[in-house]
Parts: C-alpha cells; sequence; structure tokens
C-alpha cells in the first residue's frame, strides 16, 4: 500500500470512487461510512440543492435473483436511503414492483400501471435512463431468443427495446456481465446461446450488444452475486457527474469492463486473506468450516480480482473465505468453469479429468 494511502481516508470529502486508489476507498468508507461519502457527494458537487432524478430500468434474463438480493441488503444507508439521497426513480423491476405480464390474445393488455410489459415499452420508448440487467440474454435457438420468455417476449427482444435509448448500460452480476453459469461447459450450452451484454466469458465479440448491432456505453459489475457497494457507489459516481460517460471509463474501467477501484487488476483476494498465515505454514483445511487454508477445497482466491477480503459482506462482518468457504472467483469472466468442481484441489480435479 503507498504512503498516500495510509494516510489518507480520514475524510469523506473531496472523493471520486472510481478513480481512487481502492485502499484510500475502503479507508475513507470505514472512517466516514457509506451514507457520510453519499452524502458528501451530494454536497461537494450540487452545494444545497438536490440531485436530478435518475431514472432507472431494470430488466431481468436467466438469473436466480441473487443480484437484487444481494442490493437489498446494502447498509450505511441502506437501499432506500440511498435511493433517496441520489434521487433515483427505479422505474421497473420485476421483482421489486410485483406487476404482472397481462395479455390476451397475445399482445399486451391493460395500463403501465398494472403491466410491467406495457411499462417496459413507455420507459424504452421515452428514452432518459439507465439501464440495469440482471441475468444473462438467450439466443438460441439459432438466434430467436425463444429459450428465455416472458410472455410472449424473448429476454433478447426485452433487451434490445430497453437497450437502444439506453444512456448506459449497467450488468448486474456475472450472468449479466459474462453469462455466468448459463454459459458454463456442457452438452447444451451452444444450443441454449446464452450471452452477456457486452461480453461472453471473456469474449468481446459475442456479447449480446454485438449480436444486436447496438453500441452503448456498458459497466460490468460481477459476482454471485456482487456486493450491494460495489452496484451503490457505481451509481454514485456517475450520478454526481465525477465520472463523465463515455469519456472516463477507458481510464476507470479493467479489460474486462469492471470498476478498477472494486475489482484491481494488480490485487487478488488471497494478498488479504486472514487464512494467509496457515497457507504459509502449509496447514491446509479438507472440509468446508475449518480455520486453516481453504487451498486443498479448491479455493481460487489467486484468481479472483476483488475486494471482498476488505470490504466484507453483511455490513462489513464477514466474506466467504472468512466464514470457511473457498473462495470460487465468482467475478472473473470463466467463471464457474474456472472453479469447477467447487470445493476441489486441482489434483482432484486433474483426477475427476481422467
Amino acid at each position: 500500500m503507498s504512503e498516500e494511502s495510509k494516510n489518507s481516508g480520514s475524510s469523506a470529502n473531496d472523493l471520486d470512487f472510481l478513480r481512487m486508489d481502492w485502499h484510500k476507498f475502503l479507508k475513507a468508507r470505514r472512517a466516514g461510512a457509506g451514507f457520510k461519502l453519499l452524502e458528501n457527494y451530494k454536497n461537494d458537487t450540487l452545494g444545497d440543492t438536490d440531485f436530478p432524478v435518475t431514472h432507472v430500468l431494470w430488466i431481468q434474463g436467466a438469473q436466480c435473483t441473487g443480484c437484487s438480493e444481494s442490493l437489498l441488503d446494502a447498509a450505511n444507508p441502506d437501499l432506500l436511503k440511498a435511493f433517496e439521497i441520489l434521487n433515483i426513480d427505479l422505474e421497473r423491476h420485476e421483482a421489486f414492483l410485483a406487476h404482472q405480464g397481462l395479455f390476451v390474445d397475445g399482445e399486451p393488455a391493460n395500463t403501465s400501471e398494472l403491466n410491467s410489459e406495457i411499462l417496459l415499452d413507455e420507459i424504452s420508448e421515452r428514452g432518459d435512463y439507465i439501464l440495469m440487467v440482471e441475468g444473462a440474454i438467450a439466443n438460441g435457438p439459432e438466434g430467436s431468443g425463444k429459450y428465455f420468455m416472458s410472455g410472449n417476449r424473448s429476454s433478447k427482444e426485452m433487451f434490445k427495446k430497453a437497450a437502444q435509448n439506453a444512456d448506459l448500460i449497467i450488468a448486474v452480476g456475472t450472468c449479466a456481465a459474462y453469462g455466468g453459469i448459463n454459459v458454463a461447459s456442457s452438452d447444451i450450452v451452444d444450443i441454449l446461446d446464452y450471452r452477456g451484454v457486452a461480453f461472453t466469458k471473456k469474449d468481446p465479440s459475442k456479447g449480446m450488444l454485438k449480436v444486436l448491432g447496438i453500441d452503448k456505453p456498458v459497466i460490468n459489475i460481477p459476482g454471485c452475486p456482487p456486493h450491494p457497494d460495489w452496484i451503490m457507489f457505481t451509481l454514485s459516481a456517475i450520478i454526481s457527474g465525477n465520472i463523465k460517460i463515455p469519456d472516463d471509463l477507458p481510464e476507470v474501467l479493467d479489460e474486462f469492463g469492471r470498476p478498477k477501484v472494486f475489482f484491481p487488476p494488480d490485487h487478488n483476494v488471497h494478498k488479504d486473506c486472514p487464512r494467509k498465515e496457515f497457507f504459509k505454514n502449509k496447514e491446509f483445511d479438507s472440509c468446508v468450516g475449518g480455520e486453516k487454508c481453504l487451498l486443498k477445497m479448491g479455493c481460487q482466491a489467486f484468481l479472483a480480482h476483488a475486494d471482498c477480503a476488505l470490504r466484507k459482506w453483511n455490513d462489513g462482518h464477514s466474506y466467504c473465505v472468512q466464514a470457511g468457504s473457498p473462495c470460487i472467483a465468482c467475478v472473473e469472466p470463466d467463471f464457474p468453469d474456472n472453479a469447477r468442481p467447487l470445493y476441489s484441489s486441482k489434483k482432484t480435479k486433474k483426477k475427476a479429468d481422467r
């Protein structure tokens, strides 16, 4: 850690979340708490005035809703308070808003107040929103996208409609960012043909935007699920204007579209592991829940570029490895194939492959 990073972080003023050194960011967050960081972002940017409203359209493809559930666990401030501070209008979220997709003779019925399909059309046609995508988007079979349907629409069709007029797209979770579990190696993966928003695994030429011929700025916030801080502080940097879209993205994102402050390219989860002394002493656990190094349990912390070990989860209380489970590198583009089979050492994997 640099001397600048060690000596900074006592004040939450003048912070630029996506540009700053990530150790400095975490120290500042501990000193001022997330609430103060967001409040100062508002005050430093606009004085006593409020942020203008930011419209957010959230759509879901093939996913488990775990990313949305993780967002609900936001703390300091909680999600509703953060939305209030940032003046976010979450206009559509299938799970949160509990709308119904009503169809009569194949066409959406009723009004946008009751029908989320009509609401999607109205918001998409109006424009002026950030599109947040959770889950992978089916391209199969044969480019139809019909392996994932909502009412009489494919997720591919819904994504195309929503992406065309979006100001920015944020892919939330590894499934949306890179395909995730939906593109894991299998006998049917090519038939299903799921895609991430701008990447499929590490390949940007196979992202759904490329398939559809749509050019939009994209920020990837991977994780299975992603930490709520990663989502909320990215939004805050954008809404405050401290990050200019799209001009600043090449500087603040890594080669896979991730904010470098949360997913540092030169740092991995292992470097801050609380079990590091056991690793050095070659003391390994052989089952989940012990206190020693989890390398023999297939821990992939060497490959995972994220700040989980310092940020921690559940309002900063713990994270996977600390709780006794090996890191599965869920923030990486090639997850889950990079860690399969889970809880198995590389030696065991080689035996299983024979």
